[in-house]
């Protein structure tokens, strides 16, 4: 049987579109070295042991309080030592202890060294308040949606300078800083799923304002093509494909980590450059330029980091220095230990208190080794008055 249906006309196909996807990529790997200058900064050797020390002499009182007060807060506090009360012998000039009433057990009271940097840390916050504050309002800043799970704010804290208080005691009026808590009352989705469904906002979400300027578009100015400042460590050796690859990565656009980025493509350079750019202008909002590595990894899906950010450290080692500390990995900015006076780092209000906590330390080490030889030290500092320790009538070794 003949078919009725008319064969219809062939049309000309039109070529395939081949999308051809240009990578840049250079796989750049090197193995750690060691940079003596960076290990040698107290502030940063003894930066596991200062944030428990200072937690411990707010909580104890200048009173004798027995140790069971607070060795149940060993987790929160985050002592190496594994009991909280090896922590307080191991630093006699911060911790004074005694033996209490009954059953022989230890009670510590806070040295009057360690309570005057206490008062002078809440005036230094008092008279410098709008500075340090600030600090946590560009955090905030640097989030696309200008919001911040409570919980990762709290910890950024003691990072930031701001009591690690700030937000559980309302004599601090976080309103007149700008900042509100946010509950799911208000219609708050949190996306971090171990959250109690609180955020930190900003009062005027940052409409209506102009984006601040990062730092290195302070140093450099608005242009497109912001540098990274380069810092290469004493021996380091890069590739010269490596080499190759940074000139062209410095002439890549820069991104501020205040400005939308989701025109980025994904896995590019310009994405790297970004991440670069935000992670050195958050350590640079630090007191002291540098965090625990694993403490950023909770800011990743917040700040718009790609999924293995932590590989720009390792990638650009030029620019952050891994500083491996009693089995703790912490990421220091060159910048702020490198440059001199020529960056747009400003130093930190609560820099000098930290040393002054290091200082301390550095007293109890020296302290314990008086008592384990039995030879008399004379210690001088600031912070330090022999007529107040117990060891104040050690005389100068002869």
């Amino acid at each position: 049987m003949q078919s009725l249906a008319k064969p219809r006309a062939l049309e000309q196909l039109h070529p395939l579109a081949v999308h051809l996807q240009s990578m840049s990529y250079v796989d750049v790997t090197m193995r750690w070295k060691k940079d003596a200058s960076f290990d040698g900064v107290p502030v940063l050797s003894h930066a596991r042991d200062i944030r428990p020390l200072a937690s411990l002499a707010r909580l104890l009182s200048p009173s004798p309080t027995p140790v069971s007060a607070v060795s149940k807060l060993q987790r929160s506090l985050e002592t190496p030592d594994r009991r909280v009360t090896s922590f307080l012998r191991r630093f006699p000039a911060a911790f004074v202890e005694s033996v209490g009433p009954q059953h022989n057990l230890p009670w510590f009271r806070v040295s009057d060294a360690a309570a005057r940097l206490l008062r002078e840390e809440r005036d230094v916050f008092a008279a410098r308040r709008a500075d340090i504050t600030g600090r946590l309002r560009r955090l905030v800043l640097m989030c696309p949606r200008r919001r911040l799970p409570l919980r990762v704010a709290q910890g950024m804290l003691w990072h930031l300078g701001i009591p690690e208080d700030y937000f559980k005691d309302p004599d601090h009026g976080i309103e007149h800083d700008g900042f509100r808590i946010l509950t799911s009352a208000d219609g708050v989705i949190c996306q971090d799923n171990d959250g109690d469904g609180r955020e930190l906002g900003l009062i005027d979400d940052g409409k209506g304002q102009e984006m601040p300027l990062s730092v290195l578009q302070m140093k450099f100015g608005s242009v497109a093509d912001v540098p990274i400042p380069l810092f290469p460590s004493k021996g380091l050796r890069l590739k010269q494909k490596i080499k190759d690859w940074l000139e062209g990565f410095q002439r890549l656009p820069y991104v501020s980590p205040y400005e939308d980025f989701s025109h980025i493509i994904r896995g590019s350079d310009v994405s790297e450059k970004r991440a670069v750019g935000v992670l050195h202008e958050l350590l640079s909002l630090f007191v002291t330029c540098s965090a625990e590595r694993r403490r950023l990894l909770c800011l990743r899906q917040h700040l718009g980091l790609p999924q293995k950010f932590h590989l720009v450290f390792e990638r650009h080692p030029h620019v952050f220095y891994l500083l491996l500390k009693e089995k703790t990995c912490f990421v220091v900015l060159k910048e702020a230990y490198m440059a001199g006076g020529d960056t747009a780092i400003g130093e930190h209000p609560m820099l000098e208190l930290r040393k002054k906590y290091v200082e301390l330390m550095e007293q109890s080490r020296e302290i314990i080794r008086c008592r384990r030889s039995g030879k008399p030290v004379e210690l001088e500092s600031k912070v330090y008055d022999n007529t107040e320790d117990p060891l104040k009538r050690c005389l100068k070794n002869l």
